[in-house]
């Protein structure tokens, strides 16, 4: 089958906005596909950490980013139990930082369930335990629960509003598309736009309910990636007029 024909192929600059280490990771995407990146997270992470984890009575962990491995890892010596990752970038910072039982599930909180689901027998009555954000993306207890399987969320960091600097806010009006990863980023962007129109930013999302913030933002396009995957929201960036 031929490959499909990009709708431009001209050099953009891409505003990458999730937070760190993250960013540098997707810019570095953005390059190999020929692009000039700004890389101005709207996002930052800190720790919210608690004082010791309880792993008591755990049957496997489950991880929605990589900054929730790196937050549990910071705090527990523990690797031998089973980890549910959420995509292969997830799953990759498990095993580098020692996991040995790690199953991945393309897509979204909803597909990761599913994956858990799939093997409720083998966490033998074993809770699940979500080390992650203080905020978490997508209700994955509420999904587990609807298959009986218990859940039990810890948050060890948040995201909070980045502040950019003079020099980024200098390179905006360059920008020709800005990447969102999360709606807290879209929520960000739509009060920067509330303070100043951005009518020729083209805005591309990693799903519908990230880009969902900005659905009253006075903005050149937008678009969301057919699944919740980078690869499919990087395949945009040809594709977008």
């Amino acid at each position: 089958m031929p490959k499909p024909t990009p709708i431009s192929d001209r050099k953009r600059t891409i505003w990458i906005t999730r937070a760190q280490p993250g960013a540098d990771q997707t810019a570095e995407r953005v390059r190999a596909l020929g692009h000039e990146v700004l890389v101005a997270p709207l996002l930052e992470v800190r720790a919210v950490a608690p004082d010791s984890i309880d792993l008591s009575g755990v049957g496997a962990l489950a991880f929605t980013s990589a900054n929730g491995v790196r937050a549990f890892t910071d705090l527990s010596d523990s690797r031998n139990l089973r980890v549910f990752a959420v995509g292969a970038a997830t799953a990759r910072s498990a095993r580098e930082a020692g996991f040995k039982n790690v199953l991945s599930s393309d897509g979204d909180v909803a597909a990761l369930a599913e994956g858990i689901a799939a093997r409720k027998g083998e966490l033998r009555g074993g809770v699940v335990l979500h080390p992650g954000a203080a905020e978490p993306a997508g209700d994955l207890a509420g999904a587990l629960a609807s298959q009986g399987v218990l859940l039990r969320q810890l948050a060890l960091y948040d995201t909070v509003a980045a502040e950019l600097s003079e020099g980024d806010r200098a390179r905006l009006p360059e920008v020709d598309i800005a990447l969102l990863h999360s709606p807290k980023a879209a929520r960000v962007l739509a009060r920067m736009a509330r303070g100043g129109p951005m009518p020729t930013l083209r805005v591309l999302a990693l799903s519908k309910a990230v880009l969902q913030p900005l659905a009253r933002t006075r903005l050149a396009a937008k678009a969301f990636a057919p699944f919740p995957l980078e690869a499919a929201l990087l395949n945009l960036i040809d594709r977008t007029p």
